[in-house]
């Protein structure tokens, strides 16, 4: 029998959780150690003294965080760690037993806002010190890491907000009120910040932010606003009880949720004038011949109403009225007695001329006032024998009767003498009635006595609408005379519309260099209410953006130049700003609207002023369509220039004399004509042999090849062939083919030319060109 032999298994060796080597037995590891770290030696025995393999398995699906090294017990970190994700990872160690491996916090993620960011109506008769919002944040991360503080982003001093930097309670400042009517709209950046941990072996402190937009809701805390003072009316003395004479107009200052509004007189009507109480008209209640006083300032109160009836804010403005006169009274003619429209004299004939006649006592009078008083007096009557005076009159006069033509006065010729002293507007004569027509007379009437025009009942004027109109006023005599008057009616704007921002043009990339436009629209017809003024109410940080005023161009500030100095100002990584924007009119009351516009920065790659031009052109495409224009419009012009110039070089140049392309003959001795071989074809090329006369030498002007100073001689007439050669009695240096060659010379320009120099330079330029080409045949042949 053989002794029994035991078989134990292999075991680790237990260091505690502080060992960097052992069996894993709570092991803990920080989250932020790198990929690839070698974390922790495995380290066992085996009883019997075999040899140690070390092995890792997981839970099946679950990631493998961990590799060993099955001779050494190597650990080494394969995956990157998330504690947030996973705060525990469960390993079998082959083969005795099973262990978890803790996954320590490292201060690695941001506060997250969980209710922002967010918008928030708040009254604006909040009290102050009240809270208004709660933000609340979680970071995943543990300890200190995992705290979160929060305060408030801005450099403001005036800031109306405060917030617990513990609970993330947002309050308005004590001492501070929200006011509807100077800001409507509020822009809070919070900043949530942990406490800061270890990661990657240095501390590292985290930080997030969001906005909340705190809208400001309108109370009831603004009295009554009078539309288009000062106000002015009139009362004519054709007027009656009950006409009405102006028409005042308020609304209440909280305009997001207006009261009704009343109004009353509070002094100054002297009891003769009353108002409507919800129209504001104001009526006459007695005869202007009544009223004591030619202006009346009347003080009017306009008051709020609320849902219970009773009276709140008030305002109160001054209504001036002025009794107006009308030309409705003729002058009259007073005696002694009163009126009078008789007046008789008994004189002697040829009284001296100048002489006044005493007799009468005529005082005249035009009760109306002011220029409306005022009348020209002359006499009706047979030839020019008186004359009155004065001929003008204002209000009241004495009426003097002069002679001024005392032949004319002659008892033998007329016994008695009549005369008017009259008012060419008196009488029948001056009564007049008035009428209106034309396309723009419907919203109107005049009254046919007096001529005072009015708007219809039911008519409304708008200036937005229409603002002039034009008819024509017929004034006629009870004679059918008439005359006819053009009347042009201007309706004066009021301030009644707040400008309104482009809802397309909110959201804005600006490229550093180049401005971003924001534009409203104020609805109003005229200046200034239809006026608009640009600024900038809120941004965070704040001295990053200049607006203009009259454009709306946003640009940064003259320092920013670059993305470096973008990020230096602020910690978050998008470049992104939401600035609040008011347009405001220059009407009054004035009316404002403000906006946020998101601006996205970035910078571009173009550098160099044609990329700042075109920047600046992106909200004008006309301006890059101008410079393209502009560029294809000079290309053309210089393309025409530099054609234009080529055509004059190139007629110019072709201007050349007809033997530029003859060829002069070479240089040798002259061989005479072969005639040991009369079956060889002749030299076709004498055919084309030019016969020129002898020319005087002159200057190679054409600077060509030919010989300067030779003189071209016919060659000799062709002899007979001679007998063929014997057989092997060639010579092989004689040259089988004669090449005709040809010369000539090229004559100056200011000599006199020969008879024979008018052919065809075409055709001579063309022989000389086929006679080269032949010589040329001829030598690739005999080589």
């Amino acid at each position: 029998m053989f002794p029994a032999q035991s078989d134990y298994a292999p075991y680790f060796y237990d260091n505690g959780p502080h060992s960097n080597n052992g069996n894993l037995a709570l092991f803990s590891l920080s989250e932020d150690t790198p990929k690839g770290t070698q974390i922790y030696v495995l380290n066992g025995t085996d009883p019997e003294g075999q040899p140690v393999r070390y092995g890792l398995s997981f839970d099946p699906g679950s990631k493998e965080y961990f590799r060993v090294d099955p001779k050494s017990g190597v650990v080494t970190l394969i995956e990157e760690l998330d504690r947030e994700v996973n705060k525990q990872i469960i390993i079998c160690e082959h083969v005795v037993e099973k262990v978890r491996v803790f996954v320590m916090d490292a201060n690695d993620e941001r506060p997250q806002f969980q209710n922002m960011p967010s918008i928030v109506d708040v009254p604006e008769n909040t009290p102050s010190g009240s809270s208004i919002y709660k933000v609340q944040t979680v970071d995943r991360d543990t300890g200190s890491g995992g705290s979160v503080t929060y305060f408030l982003q801005s450099n403001d001093p005036n800031s109306k907000f405060a917030i617990d930097r513990h609970s993330g309670v947002l309050r308005i400042k004590p001492g501070e009120n929200l006011d509807y009517e100077r800001s409507r709209t509020h822009f809070v950046t919070v900043v949530a910040k942990d406490g800061g941990g270890n990661y990657n072996g240095r501390v590292q402190v985290m930080s997030s932010s969001a906005t909340l937009t705190i809208n400001v809701i309108d109370s009831q805390d603004s009295p009554p606003v009078f539309v288009g003072t000062p106000y002015f009316g009139y009362v004519y003395e054709v007027s009656s009880p009950g006409s009405e004479i102006f028409t005042v107009f308020a609304k209440d200052g909280d305009v997001e949720n207006p009261n009704p509004v009343v109004y009353s007189i509070e002094s100054g009507s002297d009891g003769v004038f009353g108002i409507n109480k919800t129209s504001g008209c104001i009526t006459l209640f007695a005869y202007p011949a009544h009223l004591r006083r030619e202006i009346f300032n009347i003080k009017v109160k306009a008051s709020e109403v609320n849902a219970e009836g009773n009276l709140m804010d008030f305002s109160v403005t001054t209504v001036t009225i002025r009794v107006v006169d009308l030309n409705n009274h003729p002058p009259t003619f007073y005696g002694e007695s009163g009126p009078q429209n008789m007046f008789e004299l008994t004189m002697y004939e040829h009284p001296p001329e100048g002489e006044i006649l005493r007799g009468l006592k005529i005082t005249v009078n035009d009760s109306d006032q002011g220029a409306n008083a005022k009348f020209n007096l002359r006499l009706v009557g047979p030839g020019r024998m008186l004359r009155v005076v004065p001929q003008t009159v204002l209000n009241e006069a004495q009426v003097t009767i002069l002679v001024e033509d005392s032949a004319a006065i002659d008892y033998e010729k007329s016994q008695s003498l009549t005369f008017k002293a009259t008012d060419p507007d008196s009488g029948l004569w001056g009564v007049v009635k008035y009428s209106i027509y034309g396309s723009g007379s419907d919203l109107f009437l005049i009254q046919s006595d007096s001529g005072i025009i009015y708007t219809q009942p039911w008519a409304s004027l708008d200036a937005e609408v229409k603002s002039k109109y034009n008819f024509y006023v017929k004034a006629e005599d009870t004679e059918g005379k008439y005359s006819l008057a053009e009347v042009f009616v201007t309706v004066l704007d009021l301030n009644d519309h707040s400008p309104e921002f482009n809802e397309n043009s909110l959201e804005k990339t600006m490229v550093i260099g180049a401005p971003v436009k924001v534009e409203a629209v104020d609805d109003d017809a005229e200046e200034p209410n239809n006026v608009i003024e640009y600024s900038i109410m809120k941004v965070e940080p704040d001295n990053i953006f200049d607006i203009n005023a009259e454009t709306g161009e946003i640009k940064l500030k003259p320092y920013i130049k670059s993305m470096d100095i973008v990020q230096n100002i602020t910690n978050q990584k998008e470049c992104t700003w939401s600035v609040v924007v008011q347009a405001r009119d220059r009407g009054s009351p004035s009316f404002s609207t403000t906006t946020v516009v998101k601006i996205d920065i970035t910078e571009t790659q173009l550098r160099g002023p044609f990329a700042s031009f075109l920047m600046q052109s992106r909200e004008n495409p006309m301006q890059i369509l101008g410079l393209i224009s502009g560029v294809i419009i000079v290309m053309v012009v210089v393309t025409v220039l530099i054609s234009t110039v080529m055509f004059m070089r190139t007629k110019n140049s072709n201007k050349i004399l007809p033997s530029r392309r003859i060829i002069r003959r070479r240089a040798k001795h002259r061989k005479q004509w072969n005639f040991q071989n009369p079956f060889k074809p002749q030299n076709n090329g004498e055919n084309f042999m030019m016969k020129e006369s002898e020319v005087p030498l002159a200057e190679n002007i054409n600077c060509n090849n030919n010989s300067v100073g030779t003189r071209w001689s016919p060659p000799a007439p062709p002899r007979a062939p001679l007998p063929p050669p014997l057989p092997g009695h060639s010579r092989s240096g004689e040259c089988l083919w004669a090449v005709p060659t040809v010369s000539a010379s090229v004559a100056s320009k200011s000599k006199k030319r020969s008879c024979r120099h008018k052919e065809n330079p075409i055709n001579t330029a063309l022989v000389s060109e086929l006679k080269l080409k032949l010589e040329q045949k001829k030598i690739t042949n005999r080589y």
